[in-house]
């Protein structure tokens, strides 16, 4: 990557299209590949590379990782007993029941003071089949 900079071009690319084709599809990313791209420049982040990671226990123990191309600073908290949401149980979609409410509302809530789904896919962009196709890219 330091070697070649038309490589690190070619990496912001793809990660801003792995990031737009995302949240057009509006699909979560998993928080590794989150945490290994930047916020800012969207260069991928290779520890010694493009990336420089530290260990700090000024507050809390986490870790710093700094962008070299940017100088974005992020912190994540590197706890013993902590979970990310890919790594729990009930995100799996074999536990998760159909039909269950998961306590998120389906749509926008109308005069009427209920969740209308049908003047959601009409108001927000047209046809729900339509934006389903559109994301099969």
């Amino acid at each position: 990557m330091s070697s070649n900079p038309q490589n690190v071009q070619l990496a912001r690319y793809y990660t801003s299209t792995l990031k737009r084709m995302a949240k057009n599809c509006v699909l979560r990313l998993d928080p590794n590949v989150k945490r290994s791209m930047c916020k800012r420049c969207h260069s991928l982040l290779i520890p010694g590379v493009t990336a420089t990671v530290r260990i700090r226990t000024k507050r809390e123990k986490h870790v710093v990782v700094t962008c070299l191309e940017c100088r974005m600073v992020s912190r994540y908290l590197a706890r013993k007993d902590y979970q990310l949401w890919t790594e729990l149980p009930t995100s799996l979609l074999s536990y998760r029941q159909p039909g269950t409410d998961t306590g998120k509302n389906n749509g926008p809530v109308t005069a009427t003071g209920t969740n209308d789904s049908a003047s959601a896919s009409s108001t927000v962009g047209g046809n729900a089949d339509q934006q389903k196709q559109s994301c099969n890219v």
